[in-house]
């Protein structure tokens, strides 16, 4: 008898655990939780508490919010110097005085941006490629703001590229391919200290390890040696 239950137990949490479909009572909550489960790490339950939790807000929260999203959407453009998100042409890094044209940290997205800032330990400018090469995924070079860095380096007013871009194959292989465009110029080209772990995202790695690798970073001829 206790065998049996037990298999009832089991297989009773088996179907809580592992069942997809959702029982809505109406299609508005419905289809609210199918499109918040398009983020990325929201999944269907976790979309449902969100949305029942806008529902418990004041009508007005929920109309900023929307609002907010739609003028972020709308309005929102690309810095047309570093590629970075800006409210205006220019975004306040590459319209800061104070801050070194003459040194880049090239950098995958928006995000490596926040995360470099946060250690302020750099003062320089940054490039946002918009993400890696990855033939697997389908981008390549021409998919980059790649050009618009070499023709930054040809100009002659960069005096050094910093790549941070995360140690994964990707990021190392974009790093290189970057290299070779522009190992013709006179320019130093460093890489950010390996005390980021080899494969993790920039992104994720604390302040004080992402900081220090800025201010420790190499030569990247010495990265390719000891790759």
């Amino acid at each position: 008898m206790l065998q049996v239950n037990i298999f009832y137990l089991k297989h009773f949490f088996y179907i809580a655990t592992n069942k997809t479909s959702m029982d809505f009572s109406s299609k508005l909550l419905e289809n609210a939780v199918n499109e918040m489960s398009q983020f990325p790490g929201i999944g269907k339950r976790t979309a449902l508490r969100l949305v029942l939790h806008l529902l418990k807000q004041p009508q007005s929260h929920t109309q900023k919010l929307v609002e907010s999203l739609q003028q972020m959407r709308e309005e929102i453009i690309f810095c047309k110097n570093c590629h970075n998100i800006s409210d205006k042409e220019l975004c306040e890094i590459c319209a800061n005085p104070h801050r070194n044209e003459q040194i880049i940290c090239v950098v995958e997205d928006i995000r490596d941006v926040m995360a470099i800032e946060n250690t302020s330990q750099f003062r320089g400018q940054y490039h946002v490629l918009g993400g890696k090469i990855s033939p697997m995924d389908g981008i390549g070079p021409g998919e980059l703001n790649i050009v618009s860095l070499v023709e930054k380096v040809k100009s002659g007013e960069v005096k050094e590229l910093i790549f941070a871009l995360s140690s994964t194959m990707e990021g190392d292989t974009t790093n290189f391919f970057i290299f070779r465009q522009i190992e013709d110029y006179k320019i130093t080209t460093t890489t950010i200290a390996r005390g980021i772990s080899v494969g993790d995202e920039l992104e994720y790695a604390d302040e004080v390890t992402l900081g220090r690798s800025i201010l420790n970073r190499i030569p990247f001829e010495a990265s390719l040696k000891n790759s």
